[in-house]
């Protein structure tokens, strides 16, 4: 029967993409001449546009063609030594573009990281810097976002379904490296502290954990691996339970600095001395690692050179329309820093 939409009314974007068999995001950027999309894709797109008397929200389209000379951000929280640093490294190079940089808070809650990508998608920043809460598994209100056309860089806790730059450290490697370095100590009873199973980080952190205690022939112990709320409360019980239990580790390894700060908070309430009865290491970029008593081995992460580096690929894709770091990934080495926590 051909074509059921009626030419005269025109259509939608999404009747658009399902006419064209191809997802929104795609048409959105071939109707924006996205440096992503092939010139073959978007000739198709835009003849059907045609064919169909497609159009576009003006106003919106106004909005992307005009620079706000604002870029948000958005992070899960600030209490966090690393987002600090971080911000610190995209306000450098902000500052220097004669940019503003509008800063939104997750706190870590998936309904708050959805609102502010509604809000964002008026088109009133020229791009979007995000590190994604714990809690982000489902990523529709993200894709919407990227269909839009303003560029996204996703940093530390980044989404790897979605095609675009992303700067982040080495997880893994540096997973194994803190694993390891617990097994050297003499810990054969090794505890994971993470905040969330779904993060990218935390599977690359935990896979690298996991490798290191197969290569020593230590077995994963499922009950050593604790996957914290975001109630720190609830994290102080947790981290309690587990060194009041039969099974108690030997060594803990936090994936995040608030986790280990906690452990050290159990560890004086219960009189267990570390690194006597219990090691510890954790990612922390925290300045008062080494005046903690015992100091904190860490995983120090280059915080302040992953955000300068962010944005440094944000504005060159804004500027340059750089097709080649639109869809990179950087990946910047941490460094293990042994303290008296694991002696």
């Amino acid at each position: 029967m051909g074509c059921l939409l009626s030419l005269d009314m025109g259509i939608n974007l999404k009747q658009l993409a399902a006419e064209l068999k191809l997802s929104t995001s795609t048409v959105s950027r071939a109707l924006h001449d996205s440096h992503e999309i092939s010139t073959e894709t978007k000739q198709r797109v835009r003849e059907m546009a045609e064919k169909l008397s497609y159009q576009p929200n003006p106003y919106a389209s106004s909005l992307r063609k005009q620079k706000s000379k604002t870029i948000a951000l958005v992070i899960p929280e600030i209490d966090n030594n690393f987002f600090t640093l971080a911000i610190n490294g995209i306000e450098e190079i902000a500052q220097k573009k004669n940019y503003h940089v509008l800063i939104y808070l997750t706190h870590e809650d998936i309904n708050k990281e959805i609102a502010i990508a509604k809000h964002l998608l008026s088109g009133r920043v020229d791009g979007i810097l995000i590190s994604v809460t714990s809690q982000t598994a489902e990523i529709e209100h993200l894709t919407n976002l990227y269909s839009t056309g303003i560029p996204i860089v996703f940093f530390d806790r980044i989404c790897d379904q979605i095609d675009t730059a992303k700067i982040t450290t080495d997880d893994y490697d540096s997973g194994y490296k803190a694993t390891h370095h617990l097994i050297e100590a003499g810990c054969k009873n090794i505890a994971y502290l993470q905040v969330s199973e779904t993060l990218s980080i935390s599977k690359k952190r935990f896979a690298g954990f996991k490798e290191a205690l197969h290569k020593n022939n230590i077995p994963l112990q499922t009950d050593l691996v604790l996957t914290c709320a975001d109630s720190n409360e609830s994290n102080y019980q947790q981290i309690k339970n587990l060194l009041l239990s039969k099974n108690r580790p030997d060594g803990i390894f936090a994936s995040v600095e608030k986790l280990a700060i906690t452990t050290y908070e159990v560890c004086n309430e219960l009189g267990l001395k570390i690194p006597d009865q219990v090691k510890v290491i954790s990612f922390s970029n925290l300045a008062t690692a080494p005046l903690l008593n015992p100091s904190l081995s860490t995983i120090t992460q280059p915080a302040f050179d992953i955000g300068k580096k962010a944005a440094e690929v944000m504005f060159n894709i804004i500027e340059h329309r750089a097709v080649e770091e639109a869809k990179e990934t950087t990946i910047l080495k941490s460094s293990l820093i042994p303290r008296d926590s694991t002696k």
